[in-house]
């Protein structure tokens, strides 16, 4: 049996330890117990260095023994030899002494440049450089586009207005060219024409997708409509995805797991206090702080403009709602109570969290319960004047940051004084709308992560209250018309719920009544 290990036996039955080692002992080399022999004698001398040899022999042979002698059951050796334990180990642990000293040069490097910062509210100017590099490379590569086809661009700037031209006119007048008396066949003509409109270029549903780019932002999702790239063009491209994928999305996603876990850790810790003024500053402390830090993960640059009309505590302020990160933007600057729907995932985490320090609410959208309970809430927050004011997005849904949709009339039914804020994102460095019909939260940040920046501008409104006479809905499309005005939207009277239900019969009935009352008015009808 030599040359052949104990563990290499087929059979698998439990032999006693010292049969074992009996056997086992023919792996080993005669000289390994027998180093020299007397010439004159047959009997062996061992001297006291022979005898601590034999020793670690059978150290080392123990532990090369199979475990199925040691009582284990299973017929597998331990290991190599013991002679290369201490090499293996050594390697591990000079990895494992890298791997932390990169790992604390890396933090080091984060809190010292951006937590800190963040905390304080400060800036040290790298944000400041990056965007002007940022934007020098965009404007390269925007003459670059041009030049190559100088046509293709002149043509998506004109279509970037629109494919057709409509025709706003009323229906009576759409109709007056067409009838030569109370009704006729050709009226089908007028309908047709419409419905095919509204096929081709839908004034709803394109709200709903991102917002076409009038040149490519060197990312490749936005590139669908640009087929020219120069071969410059092209190493620039690779060089911006070896920076966002390899330096800037690692920052971030540390940024973003540090800012996100405070806030989870934060808020809970807070929610255990008693209700105090010691609270309130702790939940602001924390909400202000962790907001910050995540702007800073997705390299946001926010322009406030009129801070005077900053939204004051016991009021209410509405916003133009393109993503989740609005609150981010609007929180960076101060603190507010939310109201919005609940969700799950990781969004649901964080309100969950969120709700026990501030007194958010949140409410399911298909119980009308929770509209009543939400109302009542509402009016008991604005009564006091001493809490934070209410942060609502009446749209109830993400817009594509060009156009704003109906509001709903439940936040201007409640009564106090509403705080305007418009928000406009700058699409050229990323695309800050979510579609959260075809990407989740991770999905969602993931793609803002891997963005160039995410730049926006935020408008601060003189405050406005309801006029006397102006019921809820007036008042609601007056705010509207002013969010729209000041951040250069398109005011649209569509209900964003259409981006997941159909089209309410209501809608259908009043063009129907319409033309029937024009039939009736010209006679037809008795």
């Amino acid at each position: 049996m030599r040359g052949r290990r104990c563990g290499s036996l087929k059979r698998r039955t439990r032999l006693p330890g010292v049969l074992c080692i009996f056997l086992s002992l023919e792996v080993l080399p005669k000289s390994s117990f027998y180093t020299h022999t007397n010439k004159t004698s047959s009997v062996p001398e061992t001297s006291a260095v022979h005898s601590a040899e034999v020793s670690a022999g059978l150290g080392a042979l123990l532990l090369e023994l199979p475990r199925d002698c040691l009582g284990t059951g299973t017929a597998v050796a331990l290991g190599p030899p013991l002679r290369t334990s201490p090499e293996w180990v050594r390697r591990v642990m000079e990895g494992a002494e890298l791997a932390g000293k990169i790992l604390s040069t890396w933090l080091t490097l984060v809190l010292g440049f951006i937590l800190l910062p963040s905390v304080f509210g400060v800036s040290l100017g790298i944000s400041e450089i990056y965007m002007k590099i940022l934007v020098k490379t965009l404007e390269w590569a925007t003459i670059r586009i041009e030049k190559g086809t100088p046509k293709e661009s002149i043509l998506k700037n004109s279509a970037s207005v629109g494919i057709i031209q409509r025709d706003e006119s009323p229906m009576e007048k759409g109709l007056s060219g067409l009838r030569g008396r109370d009704f006729e066949l050709s009226d089908v003509f007028y309908f047709s024409k419409k419905g095919l409109e509204a096929i081709v270029e839908d004034e709803v549903t394109q709200r709903f997708s991102s917002e076409e780019l009038v040149s490519w932002n060197l990312l490749t999702r936005t590139n669908v409509n640009f087929q020219y790239i120069s071969l410059r063009l092209t190493m620039v491209w690779v060089l911006g995805v070896i920076v966002r994928y390899c330096v800037l999305l690692p920052l971030r996603v540390t940024l973003a797991f540090i800012g996100i876990s405070l806030l989870v850790i934060g808020t809970t810790l807070v929610g255990q206090l008693p209700d105090s003024s010691l609270k309130n500053w702790l939940s602001e402390l924390v909400h202000l702080t962790c907001c910050r830090i995540c702007v800073r993960s997705l390299s946001g640059t926010i322009h406030y403009h009129n801070k005077q009309y900053r939204p004051q505590k016991g009021g209410i302020c509405v916003a133009n709602h393109t993503s989740p990160i609005d609150v981010l933007i609007l929180t960076t600057d101060g603190c507010y109570a939310m109201v919005g729907q609940v969700h799950g995932g990781l969004m649901g985490i964080i309100q969950r969290a969120m709700v026990k320090a501030c007194p958010h609410v949140w409410f399911e959208r298909s119980e009308m319960k929770d509209r009543h309970l939400v109302t009542k809430r509402l009016k008991e927050h604005i009564a006091d004047k001493k809490k934070l004011p209410i942060l609502i997005f009446p749209e109830g849904t993400c817009i594509n940051n060009t156009s704003v949709m109906m509001f709903k009339k439940g936040s201007f039914e409640i009564g106090g004084t509403i705080h305007p804020v418009a928000i406009k994102y700058n699409p050229q460095f990323g695309d800050a709308f979510w579609n959260s019909s075809k990407y989740n939260m991770v999905s969602y940040l993931l793609r803002m992560m891997t963005s160039w920046a995410i730049v926006c501008d935020v408008w601060y409104m003189p405050p406005m209250t309801r006029e006397e006479g102006e019921d809820a809905v007036q008042f609601a499309n007056r705010v509207k018309s002013a969010i729209a005005i000041q951040g250069g939207l398109t005011e649209l009277p569509w209900d964003g719920g259409l981006k997941r239900a159909k089209v309410k019969d209501t809608l259908k009935e009043e063009q129907q009544k319409n033309y029937s009352k024009m039939i009736v008015g010209n006679g037809s009808v008795s």
